[in-house]
């Protein structure tokens, strides 16, 4: 099973484009995610939807996209065909990662027709008669989707995706050239991590590692929202211990020497569609100058990294994740390992 993502600007094609190609992928079916966001006005009160912006920003919106995706492929199989803007990196690893979990393939195209052309066709795009101050409003939104891209292309957006130039192409030359890309296999799976959703209760190490300032390390994964600490998922017949070593390994390239020392076991309490399970923290020691400038980062595991203080990690950690951490450092200080439910010790 495979999706093939089309990305890009306002304005580049996307969904013209897509239409073309199912016609030329055998065994393909067009999912457009702006359906989702068409749902959710039915699904969340006004109020709620108000607090945004865009759908986008809505966690449920990532999840019902790669959901359905899901539920299609495993409905019809095949090949999907998702026309859909994304130009936050986080937003883009969450849901690539979840159809990853999910063992599904996805090949990242990007259209990049020039800015003017761009301006061009937003300028010329048709507005629903019957939306008040349509016309107005969503060329703006639009418009203002210009610079974010922008900032897209220079950073992440054109090392991921398969450009394909559509500015002197109609959506059928746009389609037929990204139908002999993927066909030909120009067009690389995204080297997304693919982390199987749990079905129960799971175990995870976390290692704990310092600079010499005493900052403890933080990493920000692709497959998931969120800061995090160096760690994952212990495999069946692992110890917890050696789990946290090979995770350290490979998502930062630090290869400990030493068995770390236990700091903090958390249950954490399922909470829907999580599972919950143990936590462990270890404390993985003080790294100096020469090992951190040897961080293996970013890369496909992980999207970047920093060393923080206490007081930082409260703004990147969810208040549970945090209070894990804070405990952990004082039982790094007091030299006796803790033990927590959700976050608080007991006993």
């Amino acid at each position: 099973m495979t999706v093939v993502w089309i990305n890009g600007a306002f304005g580049a094609g996307k969904t013209a484009t897509a239409r073309e190609l199912i016609e030329l992928i055998p065994n393909s079916t067009l999912f457009d995610p702006e359906v989702i966001g068409g749902a959710l006005p039915y699904l969340l009160p006004p109020k709620h939807l108000a607090e945004v912006g865009d759908y986008q920003d809505l966690p449920i919106w990532r999840r019902l996209v790669i959901d359905t995706a899901a539920a299609m492929l495993a409905e019809l199989g095949g090949t999907l065909v998702v026309p859909m803007t994304l130009l936050r990196q986080d937003y883009r690893d969450e849901i690539f990662g979840g159809l990853a979990a999910r063992r599904i393939a996805v090949r990242h195209i990007l259209l990049t027709p020039a800015e003017t052309i761009l301006r061009q066709r937003i300028a010329g795009r048709e507005v629903p008669p019957d939306l008040p101050d349509g016309d107005m409003r969503i060329r703006q939104w639009s418009y203002d989707h210009i610079e974010p891209y922008r900032a897209a292309l220079a950073s992440w957006l054109t090392a991921d995706a398969h450009p394909v130039d559509t500015g002197p192409l109609t959506p059928y030359e746009a389609a037929t050239r990204i139908a002999e890309a993927v066909g030909t296999g120009a067009v690389p799976e995204c080297e997304i991590v693919q982390t199987p959703e749990p079905t129960a209760e799971t175990v995870a190490a976390g290692v704990l590692l310092f600079d010499e300032r005493d900052r403890v390390l933080l990493v920000d994964p692709t497959y998931k929202a969120g800061w995090e600490f160096p760690g994952g998922v212990v495999e069946p017949g692992e110890a917890p211990a050696r789990a946290g070593i090979r995770e350290v390994a490979e998502e930062t390239g630090i290869h400990l020497d030493d068995v770390p020392r236990l700091l903090v076991v958390d249950w954490e309490r399922p909470s829907p569609p999580g599972y919950g399970g143990l936590r462990l923290l270890f404390d993985g020691g003080r790294l100096d100058a020469a090992r951190t400038e040897g961080l293996l980062l970013p890369g496909p595991e992980l999207r970047d990294w920093r060393f923080v203080t206490e007081e930082q990690a409260a703004d990147l950690l969810p208040p549970v994740r945090y209070e894990r951490l804070r405990w952990a450092l004082r039982a790094r200080e007091r030299g006796a390992a803790l033990y927590l439910e959700a976050g608080i010790p007991v006993g």
